[in-house]
């Protein structure tokens, strides 16, 4: 593919702007993968590339939330451990079977994850008590997440940073600061798949690459300064924007 500067163009915004929304509600990839195919890159590759420059955008975030704080990595080691695995299993299970019947679902659990963060009065910037225990979560959430992202993947981000609300009682800014951190977990592992059996764009990818770096630096910084003030509306109009493309879709 030849990569021209307006193309180039194109898609390193796409990506900036899929790494701003997917550090603050997840779902990034269904910005850059039609960008890709729109500029006529076939679907198989552009998944491949899309999980090359989507993990570049979860590592960057994590790091930024890191630094500040945010993720205490000695608490959440487990988890991270059996999200590599469910993803690992997940990714090798979708090269096994076909897992179109998800796309009929995913659209209906988009829009009551949204409407829940609209009108949920618990969605705070405050830690509550844990519904289950952490081991609980290790043991059976945190795989099952994992699993979900390397078998199909869209919304993953935004799963994760549900599941800690409403499960650990995490503050809406801790929760999707530790859900990015095991989003690039599960996004590694599916990447593994991918560098061993895709084909990739190089090219494309290291354009939308900078993006992504650059899009999940400031939406990690905007989390940080601005809270659920920002997260809550960006989650629910996610929420509700995925659902409308998936059921849109031809």
């Amino acid at each position: 593919m030849e990569l021209r500067i307006e193309i180039a163009l194109q898609l390193f915004l796409a990506a900036m702007m899929a790494g701003w929304v997917d550090t603050i509600a997840g779902g990034g990839g269904l910005i850059t993968i039609p960008a890709m195919l729109t500029l006529g890159i076939p679907p198989d590759v552009a998944l491949a590339t899309n999980k090359v420059q989507g993990s570049s955008g979860t590592l960057v975030s994590s790091l930024y939330f890191l630094r500040k704080g945010a993720i205490d990595l000695r608490k959440i080691k487990w988890s991270i451990f059996t999200t590599f695995i469910g993803s690992l299993i997940g990714g090798w299970l979708v090269l096994q079977i076909n897992s179109e019947a998800l796309k009929t679902v995913l659209p209906v659990l988009l829009i009551l994850m949204g409407l829940y963060f609209l009108f949920s009065p618990t969605v705070e910037d405050i830690d509550r008590s844990p519904r289950i225990s952490y081991t609980i979560f290790s043991a059976f959430i945190a795989p099952l997440l994992g699993f979900y992202d390397g078998f199909f993947g869209p919304g993953t981000g935004t799963f994760m940073t549900l599941a800690f609300v409403v499960l650990s009682g995490y503050s809406l800014s801790k929760a999707t600061a530790n859900a990015k951190i095991h989003n690039f977990t599960s996004n590694f592992s599916a990447l593994i798949y991918f560098l061993l059996f895709g084909k990739i764009y190089w090219a494309v990818a290291i354009v939308m690459i900078v993006g992504q770096i650059i899009g999940s630096y400031l939406g990690a910084k905007m989390v940080t300064a601005k809270g659920v003030a920002l997260i809550r509306p960006v989650v629910v109009t996610v929420c509700f924007l995925m659902s409308l493309r998936l059921l849109l879709k031809p």
